[in-house]
């Protein structure tokens, strides 16, 4: 069987000032607070999601 892709976020930017979709999408991420990270299954969808919140998060 082969492995599922990850990829690793974190937050490096506050979302508090951000629009209310925006921190939505952050805590969809599975991110918490600042330099949380999380590890998530490399999806078209998880894509968009850091692609709409590339301003606030890093990719490892």
């Amino acid at each position: 069987m082969s492995e599922k892709k990850t990829v690793t976020v974190k937050l490096v930017r506050s979302p508090i000032g951000t629009r209310a979709d925006h921190r939505a999408t952050v805590r969809g991420l599975g991110l918490r607070r600042m330099n949380s990270t999380a590890v998530l299954e490399d999806t078209p969808a998880v894509r968009g999601m850091i692609n709409k919140v590339s301003y606030m998060v890093v990719v490892l």
